[in-house]
């Protein structure tokens, strides 16, 4: 029996994230402060009374989410993770959960990223879909059809939901394709870009700069890595494949199904909404699952 730790990414946002744990936790107080001050601008000041519409720029969400996250971690009481995974953006925070990075590496981890990311999306019109009803495997074969234009599987959430990514008219190709091949929806997403895909390269350049510059630490748990749904503890990999993130779909469906493999019984996911304990409960529905969200 294994307590597995989750946290999300990018979309579990909202206005309000944070407001009550910093108002009324001194350490959390604390620790929003210094994020303040290492971003060079009150964030806080966003996640607190900023507007949807704000708190969507990808300078803003990754880092909010980041930090709400973490912050509620370190100031729960109690939390010993046998072993952690994120969604994406969530990976960085399961890497300080599991004392990989640092709060104050992480923080400037994510908000390189964030901002990398968001020069790449300026560069390439592009978005994602979320698909429902349809094999992973069905998907795949509309998707290895479409040749003119960059579209791939960039999210396996769980059965019958996964995301694609690509350019803005390969994207509309393959929303059209993949209804004609029994789809219940095909949705374009209010996103940024073409997060997850071949168009993310000019971010993974710059962010593996930042990432080979950064000290990890020896893990007190593996993490769960989105690449290939494996766990690591050696800090070499755990680099890389954090490296090779951005431009990889992440594989949820598959790590879940791996921890719980390796003996998960009980699934924790540490920051907003509950997203991930749904889709946990979609792969797995014989384990336990609760989060801590303020």
């Amino acid at each position: 029996m294994k307590h597995a730790y989750i946290f999300p990414g990018q979309g579990a946002q909202f206005s309000g994230m944070g407001k009550a744990l910093y108002e009324t936790n001194s350490l959390a107080k604390e620790y929003f402060e210094q994020a303040n001050e290492l971003l060079g601008f009150r964030i806080t000041d966003t996640m607190f009374g900023g507007t949807d519409e704000d708190l969507k720029q990808t300078r803003v969400t990754q880092p909010a989410v980041f930090l709400h996250s973490v912050i509620l971690f370190e100031t729960t009481p109690g939390l010993k993770p046998d072993m952690v995974a994120g969604h994406s953006l969530g990976e960085f925070s399961a890497l300080v959960a599991n004392r990989v990075l640092s709060f104050e590496d992480g923080l400037k981890l994510v908000a390189r990223r964030a901002a990398a990311m968001q020069k790449a999306c300026e560069i390439n019109p592009s978005t994602m879909a979320a698909v429902l009803g349809l094999e992973d495997a069905v998907i795949e074969e509309v998707l290895a059809g479409i040749q003119d234009e960059v579209v791939v599987a960039a999210n396996y959430n769980s059965p019958g939901q996964l995301v694609i990514s690509g350019s803005t008219a390969g994207i509309q190709t393959a929303c059209e394709k993949l209804k004609a091949a029994g789809a219940k929806r095909a949705l374009v997403l209010q996103v940024g870009g073409a997060f997850h895909s071949p168009l993310m390269a000019p971010a993974k350049d710059e962010l593996q700069e930042a990432i080979m510059a950064t000290h990890f630490n020896n893990p007190t748990c593996p993490v769960y890595q989105n690449v290939d749904a494996h766990p690591y503890i050696d800090p070499g990999m755990i680099k890389q494949n954090l490296i090779n993130q951005l431009t990889a779909p992440v594989r949820w469906t598959q790590t879940i199904q791996k921890m719980v493999e390796n003996g998960a019984t009980h699934f924790t996911e540490v920051g907003p909404g509950n997203v991930l304990q749904g889709l946990v409960k979609k792969i797995s529905k014989d384990v336990n699952t609760d989060g801590i969200s303020q």
